[in-house]
């Protein structure tokens, strides 16, 4: 607990324009004694602090700067989330004040554990990892009081890994996220650690380039999502910039000279992005924008292909490939598009380029 007492004296003195020796007269104290409570070099007795309130016309607790904190469970739960947020090391004191306290409560056990880990991992102190890997698992055994959708066993093994991998013992790490690997969640984490710690690179690829694959649909997902948000909120500019970047992402991860699925997603976001342009006033981009969705939807359908090796990087994924419901033809993806986003101007330019190559 942290006590301003020094700070509080030294406060209401001046607020009554009293010098030390005035306040020192008036408690029966020597100066000196007045000196060392406001450097913190010394406390005053019980008497004396009681004495001080009354004479500042205060109470104990303000004069001593107590605060009464809410020490319920939820309370206390959100407390040691504050202490990992600013990277309050006192927060591993509280956490095992806490821990006495709601010894078999989830919520406080777990994030007493994310506690410990999080600064064990920033400070490299086995003893702090240590203590997070015994309170991981014991959330495991207290897992059926969590109401957090976010945390599951799956997640909570996750966390244990990296904590094994810490302490150098990667290869429990990596056993550990091979055996809760459901959906793929760990693929990036088991390949890194197999080409890193491990030194097996060539065991590491598939996992890595399964990664890969993932985080490209999750990033096509979250761009398209950042483009609805940003036109419904008008700014435009803010959607072709975000569309941009997906634009680059695509082009950089295709094998040159192949079509790609890829292609066929880069055609959509070329619409979107001439949308955003027509929006913007920038009519010439909005047609050149627009002729390379034409281009890329001519090219793959020439040539469609959706197997996953058409992604650079990607290796050793036995018979992988992408779905989408954009459309059976990548220029039929293109025309569901511009009819999605109603808009006059990309609807007459649309059907001005496709009259014209008739």
């Amino acid at each position: 607990m942290k006590m301003l007492l020094a700070e509080n004296i030294r406060m209401f003195r001046k607020q009554r324009s009293l010098t030390q020796e005035q306040l020192a007269e008036a408690l029966g104290v020597t100066a000196g004694a007045v000196y060392k409570w406001e450097a913190k070099l010394s406390l005053p007795e019980l008497h004396l602090i009681v004495e001080m309130a009354d004479f500042f016309d205060t109470s104990v607790d303000v004069l001593l700067g107590y605060k009464m904190k809410d020490n319920r469970l939820a309370a206390t739960v959100q407390q040691l989330k504050g202490y990992r947020h600013d990277k309050d090391r006192a927060g591993l004191n509280e956490a095992e004040k806490a821990l006495k306290k709601y010894p078999h409560a989830f919520d406080v056990v777990h994030e007493s554990a994310v506690l410990y880990r999080v600064f064990g991992v920033e400070s490299q102190k086995k003893d702090l990892l240590r203590r997070a890997l015994e309170l991981l698992q014991e959330s495991l055994v207290l897992l059926p009081q969590n109401t957090d959708i976010e945390i599951s066993e799956q997640t909570i093994c996750g966390e244990m890994a990296e904590v094994y991998l810490m302490l150098d013992e990667g290869e429990k790490s990596v056993e550990l996220l091979k055996k809760h690997n459901a959906g793929g969640l760990y693929n990036d984490m088991i390949g890194l650690t197999l080409a890193t710690n491990r030194k097996r690179p060539e065991e590491a690829v598939p996992f890595l380039s399964e990664a890969l694959l993932q985080n490209v649909t999750a990033l096509i997902r979250t761009v398209m999502g950042y483009v609805n948000v940003f036109c419904a909120r008008h700014d435009y500019s803010s959607a072709e910039a975000i569309l941009l970047w997906g634009i680059e992402l695509l082009s950089g991860l295709k094998e040159a000279d192949r079509p790609s699925f890829l292609d066929k997603m880069n055609g959509v976001f070329h619409v979107c992005l001439s949308y955003t342009q027509i929006k913007t006033g920038n009519t010439d981009g909005a047609r050149v924008s627009l002729e390379k969705a034409l281009t890329l939807a001519r090219c793959f359908d020439a040539a469609p292909s959706y197997d996953a090796s058409t992604v650079r990087f990607a290796a050793h994924l036995d018979r992988a490939s992408a779905h989408d419901n954009l459309g059976m033809t990548a220029m039929e993806s293109l025309e569901n598009a511009v009819k999605a986003f109603a808009d006059e101007m990309l609807s007459a330019l649309w059907r001005e380029m496709n009259e014209h190559e008739k």
